[in-house]
């Protein structure tokens, strides 16, 4: 009788401890009312502040609950990678477009069914396998800047028209197109349009990878180091020019156009006499800006079913709220990626790339596929080099872009 007694007991405590650990699990998975929680893991440090006030009236509106883990900056790949490779991964995370999505691809839910999917803006879903598996988090765009009272774009469509205006402008004593020093504003961003404007971009570098790519056979490019010996010939030389002396001279009329984005914007806007536009670089008649997404949110596929479905409801809660939208706009400054948010306000370069991507009359960031590194390390130097030595043809800098490309994908 008393080993019966024994075994009851024994039994209650294992059903007792057994509700117990049960009833623990969920509270990790969730707050003390038992709500589904998620995390939210991102790298934008600037939004940090205004995304948690975002999230804390996430709960006031709706009562889910939202984590937010902190971004941590330069080591946010690493972080994530380590937390993913754990099997503690975040529910919603961000990742940039290119090969750090691609790094990533076996994480991610696919969105494609999910109505705030139909809410983004032509071409600026991150996709991946023809499938949608993120929502953008703004969008960025880059061409010509240029002052509406010196430079006319319509007058100049195409590659030829283009360098006789920077030949005009040199005869009458402005400086046409500057370029500058640093790395990104000297080529990185200018070459993107070449690549862009190939039929698959993403096929087009992997054959530069392997070298069998000759780019004095492509148009796009021979256009593209046309442009560069016309900006040598015609304007100052880009490494004598700064960014800061370079948005200067824009705003004071010595410099007609300049090659940046958007984000140049915050350096011209006390000059209210300055009208300002953005232009598509015209090689091979393209019209179109550079636009596309810094990052985007994509949804862990580890995750709970219960966590995906809230993760879900947050994205459309974010796009379609009023709290939402005007987070994105006015609290985080980003351009609009989606079709539910129409801005106002914007600065007059913010207000053409949202024109171009709601119109999908833009070009990919195809630099976001670019060897890792390569920009710096290699096209930068090589740029350098044909601005201070008027003895590089056009041809042989392509050459050479060619060659260290190869060194750069092994």
């Amino acid at each position: 009788m008393k080993r019966r007694n024994l075994l009851f007991m024994l039994m209650v405590i294992v059903i007792v401890l057994s509700a117990c650990s049960n009833n623990a699990n969920k509270q990790a998975e969730g707050d003390s009312t038992g709500q589904v929680k998620i995390s939210l893991f991102q790298s934008k440090v600037e939004i940090t502040e205004a995304l948690e006030n975002l999230i804390a009236k996430y709960k006031e509106e709706t009562g889910n609950v939202v984590e937010v883990w902190g971004s941590a900056g330069d080591a946010y790949i690493t972080q994530l990678q380590t937390k993913l490779a754990a099997n503690e991964g975040p529910t919603i995370f961000a990742v940039q477009p290119g090969e750090e999505a691609e790094k990533f691809a076996s994480y991610y839910y696919d969105m494609s069914n999910e109505k705030y999917a139909s809410y983004i803006s032509p071409n600026m879903a991150l996709e991946i396998d023809g499938k949608i598996v993120g929502v953008p988090t703004g969008v960025e765009g880059f061409g010509l800047v240029y002052n509406k009272k010196l430079y006319d774009p319509s007058a100049a469509t195409d590659t030829s028209s283009f360098i006789k205006a920077l030949e005009q402008f040199k005869a009458d004593g402005v400086n046409g197109l500057s370029l500058s020093q640093e790395a990104y504003f000297l080529i990185g961003h200018i070459i993107n349009t070449p690549f862009a404007l190939q039929a698959d971009p993403a096929a087009f570098i992997e054959q530069l990878n392997k070298g069998e790519v000759k780019l004095n056979d492509v148009p796009e490019f021979q256009q593209f180091a046309q442009v560069m010996d016309a900006i040598r010939a015609n304007s100052v030389n880009p490494m004598e020019v700064t960014y800061d002396s370079q948005m200067g001279d824009l705003a004071t009329g010595k410099t007609a156009i300049i090659h940046q984005g958007n984000w140049s914007y915050g350096m011209l806007a006390d000059y209210d006499e300055m009208e300002i536009g953005m232009a598509p670089l015209p090689i091979a008649g393209n019209t179109k800006l550079a636009v596309d997404i810094p990052a985007g949110w994509v949804i862990n596929n580890k995750a709970t079913e219960e966590q995906i479905a809230a993760a879900n409801a947050f994205l459309d809660w974010l796009y379609t709220s009023e709290t939402g939208k005007n987070t994105i706009v006015n609290d985080f400054g980003f351009i609009p990626a989606v079709t539910t948010i129409e801005p106002t306000g914007l600065d007059p370069l913010s207000q053409e790339v949202f024109e171009a991507a709601k119109s999908g009359n833009t070009i990919p960031w195809a630099l976001t596929r670019f060897p890792q590194g390569i920009i710096v390390n290699d096209l930068a130097p090589l740029a350098s080099e044909f601005f201070l030595d008027s003895s590089m043809t056009p041809e042989q800098f392509l050459q050479k872009i060619e060659e260290v490309w190869v060194k750069a994908a092994k």
